[in-house]
């Protein structure tokens, strides 16, 4: 087949990585057959059933997920899909700060104006604090952000004032890579940094979804697919994938290339024996949950649609959301009044029980945020994704792109310079669709 033709791809997994690879492969005018186990898109980061909502008119997702302004290639394809992001996205200036008013937030302006001038004026630092921040972000910048890559967050932060650590940059790199600082990767870290803070004017504005993961961008991607004439198989478990001459049988359908993009346990059943050193080092990614704790009051006003939590032994919650003032109260009035609770970093939390934890976060915001809310506030549900993000170590070796010829891995745990986020997933779907002509 000559290069540039069309081919017929199949595409498994319909996750942020498989939508953005179906749709990029379709508009290159590829025939594309997307298969996917579960009965709707979405991956990790999904809506759930209307039938697992404990209150009518909420949308519930598997967790509260954040976009961040550096997301070009999540937000360009947004714009591909036809979706106003000032519809589905609430852009705010980055804000850390606690329901004090304490921390971090970054003015508008030049990127590094901007931080200096945020970390200068943070409320509840001291002067050393505030100093000792600048000072290593200045040190980072002048190496161009790069460091001995065997190096974790907490070895990179060391000199910076312990109470500043951990007020700032724990809850920051667990958020960032859900992975704990005395473990992750101070490489991947400063990448996060550099893209997030310093890549230019709105780069490191916090983008919340005012509706749910569902209508942010699968429903889209769903809908231009057909629209393109794509084939779309759900509840279809790929069974097996062998080489047939130049191209790819996937179950009993034969393809002229596949875009491998389940996730990594299930990526690295399907190529055991084609590949299977790809096959090991998917498998050998090691995972970190996160929890999310929806609570309700009769009576919530947080002052700010995103507040920072102390979290500490017995408080588990890095992030509290207000539903209410992100979703439209006209489409969702069962939004009013609850709020999302994320844990990152849960694996402790997971261990003790959803009931623990959940009175744990009831606890938490009960003591820091109380005097936002009226009353106490219950507990209306959890979720844990048991399997949300690989841990990001030093010197993690993930799994290339390439498999085979016209056999390509993309999604978060793919090689590249990115955590597991949604942008991971997307810039690799889209690099791994492209690079079939």
């Amino acid at each position: 087949m000559s290069a540039g033709a069309a081919l017929r791809v199949a595409v498994i997994g319909a996750g942020w990585a498989g939508l953005a690879a179906a749709w990029r492969a379709s508009t290159r005018g590829h025939a594309v057959t997307l298969f996917e186990m579960a009965p709707a898109p979405g991956g990790r980061a999904r809506r759930l059933p209307e039938s697992a909502s404990p209150r009518a008119g909420l949308a519930l997702d598997n967790g509260q997920h954040i976009l961040i302004g550096a997301y070009s290639a999540t937000l360009g394809l947004m714009r591909e899909l036809g979706i106003d992001e000032s519809e589905v996205l609430q852009r705010r200036p980055l804000t850390l700060l606690d329901a004090r008013g304490h921390g971090l937030a970054l003015p508008p302006g030049p990127a590094l104006v901007a931080f200096a001038r945020g970390a200068l004026a943070a409320r509840g630092w001291t002067l050393v604090e505030r100093l000792a921040l600048l000072r290593c972000a200045g040190g980072w910048l002048a190496r161009g952000f790069r460091c001995d890559p065997s190096w974790t967050v907490a070895r990179l932060t060391r000199d910076v004032p312990n109470a500043l650590r951990r007020r700032l940059i724990d809850p920051l790199c667990v958020a960032a890579l859900n992975t704990p600082a005395e473990a992750a990767s101070a490489q991947v870290f400063l990448r996060v940094l550099r893209d997030a803070l310093f890549a230019g004017p709105g780069a490191s504005d916090l983008l919340l979804p005012r509706v749910d993961l569902g209508a942010l961008l699968p429903d889209a991607a769903i809908a231009g697919l057909r629209e393109r004439g794509a084939s779309l198989r759900f509840t279809q478990r790929v069974q097996a994938i062998e080489a047939r001459g130049e191209g790819w049988r996937v179950d009993d359908d034969d393809f002229d290339a596949v875009l491998l993009a389940a996730a990594a346990g299930e990526s690295a059943r399907l190529v055991e024996t084609i590949s299977p050193d790809w096959s090991r080092r998917a498998a050998a990614l090691r995972h970190e949950p996160i929890v999310t704790v929806l609570l309700q009051a009769d009576r919530v006003r947080l002052p700010a649609p995103m507040v920072a939590l102390d979290d500490g032994p017995e408080a588990p919650a890095q992030f509290l959301f207000d539903l209410g003032q992100l979703r439209d109260p006209r489409r969702e009035p069962g939004a009013q009044g609850v709020m999302a609770a994320v844990i990152s970093g849960a694996a402790p939390w997971v261990e003790r029980g959803s009931d623990a934890t959940a009175a744990a976060v009831q606890a938490q915001v009960a003591a820091q945020v109380g005097a936002w809310l009226d009353g106490t506030p219950g507990v209306l549900r959890s979720f844990t994704e048991k399997r949300a993000t690989f841990l990001c170590t030093p010197g993690l070796q993930r799994a290339p792109m390439r498999i085979a010829p016209r056999l390509l891995a993309c999604g978060d745990h793919v090689d590249g310079p990115y955590p597991a986020t949604i942008e991971g997933a997307v810039r690799s779907a889209l690099a791994a669709a492209e690079a079939l002509g």
